[in-house]
């Protein structure tokens, strides 16, 4: 097999570090970029001896160049997340998300590399009218965070267009498994259940739980990132989902435990389900890991988010003010 020499920005976040485990076990050379903002370095303490790990910011244009010599494959997944600090703080993530995905687009065109693969956000979509949801669904993002995702989105299909980039962009639905994020502010749901059954506190279920979402194993994540570099298309844009949509109530039941719920809150969808036919039919891939076997693998590693800071009604109350202000 060609051997690539691959450059993930974010590789040591919880989906790059899975990306990166991925390239190794087909034989690529990796670099890694991240400022370590969210990424660890930890998730890469396994193969720190096979990857060429950098403290970078992507903002910092000046310093990013050097990296990209001889690159032939940039994944681009790093970027900040979670929609509370996106409302408070949209500056940052206009720099990060935006002014640092225009920052990595023209490293690597300037050092010509032969495929760009972007990490989208399904949040573009909203609160979409039709499940499963197509690629070609409107975009109508509820909160900076999912607009700084889709204008990324934007320069990275229009630098396909107008410089001729092996570019595309892949759009990912709700992403777990090992690695997911453990501190910072209140995110994911994941994160959140985990560090409350660690704890033995019940379960924080937003509304009434039969919401539903793409529940999307991380691996499956990583290995479409891979078939899309090693596919020939370019300027196009792919969902990458798990190919149902489970309910947060089904997400307690395999955890096990109690719970309590919390007010519903504004701008979220009650359900997500990623359209697939796309990705299956134009690059091969089909996710592997069924969403059971996924929560068992996190089950089987969740000592990881014993240090994660364990949410109670009234804390979660507090970190989403802003969140009720700006979205209702």
């Amino acid at each position: 097999m060609d051997i690539k020499r691959c450059l993930v920005t974010g590789g040591a976040g919880f989906i790059g570090s899975h990306l990166v485990d991925a390239l190794l076990e087909q034989g690529h050379e990796v670099v890694v970029l991240d400022n370590f903002i969210t990424g660890r370095k930890e998730n890469l303490e396994h193969c720190s001896d096979r990857v060429a790990l950098h403290e970078v910011d992507i903002r910092n244009k000046t310093e990013l160049g050097k990296y990209f010599k001889g690159v032939d494959w940039v994944f681009h997944l790093a970027a900040l997340a979670d929609i509370v600090p996106s409302i408070e703080r949209p500056d940052e993530y206009f720099q990060c998300n935006v002014d640092g995905t225009f920052n990595v687009l023209e490293a690597a065109r300037k050092s010509g590399v032969s495929r760009f693969v972007y990490a989208a956000s399904s949040s573009c979509y909203g609160i979409p009218d039709t499940y499963p949801t197509a690629e070609s669904s409107p975009i109508l993002p509820e909160y900076p965070y999912a607009l700084t995702k889709r204008l990324g989105e934007e320069l990275v299909l229009h630098w396909a267009k107008v410089y001729d980039m092996p570019a595309l962009s892949l759009r990912f639905f709700n992403v777990f498994g090992p690695r997911s994020r453990t501190h910072g502010t209140y995110g994911a749901v994941f994160g959140v259940f985990l560090a409350q059954k660690l704890a033995g506190k019940p379960y924080t279920v937003v509304g009434d739980g039969e919401q539903t979402r793409d529940f999307t194993y991380v691996t499956d994540i990583a290995h479409a990132c891979l078939t899309a570099a090693q596919s020939d298309c370019a300027g196009e844009v792919f969902n990458v989902g798990s190919g149902g949509t489970y309910s947060v109530n089904h997400l307690v039941s395999l955890l096990g435990g109690e719970k309590v719920h919390i007010p519903k809150r504004p701008g979220e969808p009650d359900c997500t389900f990623a359209d697939i036919t796309k990705i299956k039919e134009k690059l091969g891939w089909s996710p592997q890991v069924s969403f059971e076997d996924g929560v068992q693998h996190v089950l089987e590693n969740i000592d990881y988010w014993r240090e994660a800071p364990v949410w109670t009604p009234a804390s979660i109350e507090d970190a989403t003010k802003s969140w009720f202000e700006h979205l209702s």
